[in-house]
C-alpha cells in the first residue's frame, strides 16, 4: 500500500487539525454529564464552562509547545489547570476524565526530567485510583475492580499521548518546511552561481574571439578587402554561436566538446599569432562531469591566455596514467596571474565536482595551467 501524502493545506497550516484535535476531548465533557453518564444529570452549561477554561489553558500549552517553546507564566497556567482537572473528579468521576488528558498533555509538554515521569505516572493512576476506590465502596470485588481500572488509566495516556504527538508533529513539520524555503533558496542561489560561472567561462572567448576578429578585419579592410570580409562573417558567426549558448545555459543544455574546444582554442590563438602546439593525439573516453571540466578548462585557459598575458607560443598537452587523464596549458607570455575574476575560480569547482584538481603556476617567465580528473566519474 503506497502512503498518503497529507493534503497541502495541512502541509501549510499544521496547527489546524492539531487545535481540531483537542475539541473532541472537550466537547464530550458537558455531553456526559448532561446525559448523566455516572449518576444523575447534572449542569451542562456550568460543565461547559469549566471545559472551556480548560481547553484554553491547553491550547496555550500545546501551541507553545508546537513551536518548540513553554509559554510565559506556564507554571501557573499548569497548576490552574491540574487543579481544574482534578478536583471536580471528586464528584464527577469519570465524567470529567476528558479534562484529565488536558493535564496529563501539559505535563508532559512543560515539565523536565524526572518530575514530569512522576507527575504523569501521578496523573495516569488518579483518576483510576478514584474509580477503584469508588466500585470497592459499591462492594465490587478487587480484582474486578481493577480490571475495570485498566480503561481509564489507557484511555488518559493514549489520548494525553496522541496531543503531545500532535504538537511535535506539528514542530517537524514546521522545521521541514522551514528546511524546504532553506534548500529552495540554496537551489537558487547554485543555480545563479552556476549561470554566471558559464556565462563567464562563455562569453569570455566569445567576446575575446570576436574582438580578435574584429581588428584583424580592420587592419585587412585596407590591404585585402575579401579577407576582411571573411573575417567580420567569422566574426557574425561567432556571434550567433555565443548567442545560442547563452540561451543552452539558461536552460542548462549547453553541451561541450573537449575536442571541439581543443581545435577552437588552437584556432583562436593561431588567429592571434600565437604559436600552438597540440600534443592531444589520444584523447581517452571520459565520464561527463570529467570530461565537460577538461573542457571548460581549454577554453577557460584560451581566454585567460588571451586576456591576461603576452604570449607567443602555447602547449596544450592532455596525457593519461594511472586512471587519471591530465591537461596542461603552458604560455610563454606572463603578465601576471589573473585574480578571482578571472575564470580559474570556475576550472577549479568544475575539476573538483569532477573527483579532480586543478593548479596555476608560474616559473621562468611561463604559466602553467594543471587539471587533472579520474577517467572514471565519481
Amino acid at each position: 500500500m503506497s502512503a498518503q501524502i497529507p493534503p497541502a493545506w495541512v502541509l501549510r497550516h499544521p496547527h489546524r487539525p492539531f487545535v481540531a484535535l483537542h475539541v473532541p476531548l472537550a466537547a464530550q465533557v458537558p455531553v456526559y454529564i448532561g446525559m448523566g453518564m455516572e449518576g444523575p444529570p447534572g449542569d451542562p452549561v456550568l460543565a461547559g464552562l469549566g471545559v472551556l477554561v480548560a481547553l484554553a489553558l491547553q491550547l496555550r500549552h500545546s501551541l507553545a509547545a508546537s513551536r518548540g517553546v513553554r509559554p510565559a507564566g506556564w507554571p501557573w497556567t499548569l497548576a490552574a489547570l491540574l487543579l481544574l482537572a482534578n478536583l471536580p473528579l471528586w464528584w464527577l468521576a469519570t465524567q470529567w476524565e476528558g479534562v484529565t488528558v488536558f493535564a496529563l498533555a501539559s505535563i508532559v509538554m512543560l515539565l523536565r526530567g524526572p518530575v514530569r515521569a512522576v507527575a504523569a505516572v501521578a496523573q495516569v493512576l488518579h483518576p483510576a485510583a478514584l474509580e477503584v476506590a469508588q466500585m470497592l465502596h459499591d462492594g465490587d470485588t478487587v480484582p474486578h475492580a481493577l480490571l475495570l481500572a485498566v480503561y481509564p488509566v489507557l484511555g488518559v495516556a493514549v489520548f494525553g499521548g496522541a496531543l503531545v504527538a500532535g504538537a511535535r508533529l506539528v514542530l517537524l513539520l514546521e522545521e521541514l518546511e522551514a528546511t524546504r524555503a532553506e534548500l529552495a533558496a540554496a537551489a537558487v542561489g547554485e543555480e545563479r552561481v552556476r549561470v554566471s560561472r558559464d556565462l563567464h567561462d562563455l562569453l569570455g572567448q566569445s567576446l575575446s574571439a570576436i574582438s580578435l576578429k574584429g581588428d584583424l578585419a580592420l587592419r585587412l579592410l585596407v590591404k585585402d578587402a575579401g579577407a576582411a570580409r571573411a573575417e567580420i562573417e567569422s566574426l557574425t558567426g561567432v556571434a550567433r554561436d555565443a548567442l545560442r549558448d547563452v540561451r543552452a545555459i539558461t536552460r542548462d543544455e549547453l553541451a561541450v566538446s573537449l575536442r571541439t574546444e581543443i581545435d577552437g582554442a588552437a584556432a583562436l590563438l593561431g588567429a592571434a599569432g600565437i604559436g600552438t602546439r597540440l600534443d592531444v593525439a589520444a584523447l581517452p573516453p571520459l565520464s561527463g562531469p570529467a570530461h565537460d571540466a577538461l573542457a571548460w578548462a581549454i577554453r577557460e585557459g584560451a581566454t585567460n591566455l588571451l586576456r591576461h598575458s603576452e604570449a607567443t607560443t602555447c602547449t596544450i598537452t592532455v596525457a593519461r596514467g594511472n586512471g587519471r587523464v591530465r591537461l596542461e596549458i603552458v604560455n610563454d607570455g606572463v603578465r601576471g596571474v589573473g585574480g578571482p575574476g578571472s575564470g580559474l575560480a570556475g576550472v577549479t569547482e568544475r575539476a573538483r565536482a569532477a573527483s579532480g584538481s586543478s593548479s596555476t603556476a608560474v616559473h621562468d617567465g611561463r604559466f602553467r595551467l594543471s587539471v587533472e580528473v579520474p577517467e572514471e566519474g565519481p
